[in-house]
Order: C-alpha cells, then structure tokens, then sequence
C-alpha cells in the first residue's frame, strides 16, 4: 500500500501540467477565444467548439488533484498538515464538478468560485503547518506569502478578464504544487517519532 501512496507524489504535477495542456488544446480548437476578454471555462460551453475537451479534462484533472490530496494526508506529519491535504481533495472535487457543470449550467459559478478558495485555502494551511516546523519553515513562510499574497492580488488588482485572474490562481497553485512535489514531511514525521538511537 505504501508503495502506490508514494507514487501519488507526482499526481500534482500530472494533474497541472495536464490542465495547462487541456486549456492550450481547448484554445486551439477555438481561435475566437482571447485571454484577455474571456474566461476558460468559456472553452466548456456547450456553445463551444468541441467543449468536451476541456469538460473531460477538468473531470480527469480532477481526480488526479484528489489524488494528490490523498498523498498529502498520507505524509502529514500533524493535524493542520492534514486539514491541508483534505482541503486539497476537495479542491479537486471542486474541479472536477467544474467539468460537470460546465459553463451556462446552474452552479457552475459556485463550483468555480469554490475550486480557487479551496486552493487557496489548501496553501494557506500548509503554509501554517510547515511554518511551525523548524526544518520546513522557510517552505511555510513562502506558502504563507503565496497564499495571502495572491489572493489579495487576485482581489485588488483590475483583470483585464476572467482568464487572466484564473491564469493568476492556477499559477499560485502549480507554484505550491512544485514546491509540495519537492519537500518530503513524511521523513519529518518518521525522524520524530522514529528517532535514531
């Protein structure tokens, strides 16, 4: 069992990489698509040029995030680290919805909305929780600035679109992602409850 836990390690970055991927395609397929007037989920209206592309997408991207949840709980090292790792499963929840209730459907906004402030919120907490820790603290000051920082960017600052503020939230998340790929607080928790004699 710990042997497939320790392979969701990359399911964060598969799950980013392969969501720029799907909005790149999704743009291909529809030149009339500007970043700087429309929203991504534009490219899943029905009214679209092929929207199952980016609705598929979303879905499968999504549950490679939860996924990826799944591994942070698994190396969580106390109970925020944990909150931070459900907080993550639900972002992909979020996301996938995003893929269900595509754009023009009742509670896509809702879902929408919800996707970013669960990401936001799944930095926030890791930020807290490696913050504490005096090996992982630079890493929880960082997740602490991007959280907080962007989202009081992603408020204040006048977007010229939707896409664009959206581009911003997924950026913070892919940088959180990569910073998240490379630390390992499972080795913290063995060295404090395993020490060497």
């Amino acid at each position: 069992m710990q042997y497939y836990l320790d392979r969701l390690r990359y399911s964060g970055l598969v799950a980013f990489l392969g969501g720029w991927l799907v909005i790149l395609v999704s743009i291909s397929r529809n030149p009339l698509f500007v970043f700087t007037e429309n929203a991504f989920s534009d490219l899943g209206n029905p009214l679209a040029n092929d929207p199952w592309i980016f609705n598929y997408g979303m879905m499968l991207n999504g549950l490679l995030v939860v996924l990826f949840g799944l591994y942070l709980v698994y190396v969580s090292f106390n109970k925020t680290c944990t909150v931070g790792g459900g907080f993550m499963m639900i972002t992909g929840t979020f996301l996938t919805l995003i893929g269900i209730f595509h754009e023009g459907s009742k509670n896509h906004y809702f879902v929408s909305v919800w996707f970013f402030t669960q990401g936001a919120l799944t930095v926030l907490t890791w930020g807290l929780a490696l913050f504490r820790d005096t090996k992982w603290n630079r890493e929880g000051g960082i997740f602490l600035v991007l959280s907080i920082g962007g989202s009081m960017a992603a408020l204040i600052v006048p977007w010229p679109s939707i896409a664009m503020l959206e581009a911003w939230g997924i950026l913070i998340m892919n940088i959180w992602v990569i910073l998240m790929t490379r630390i390992s607080p499972v080795f913290d928790a063995e060295a404090l409850y395993f020490p060497k004699t």
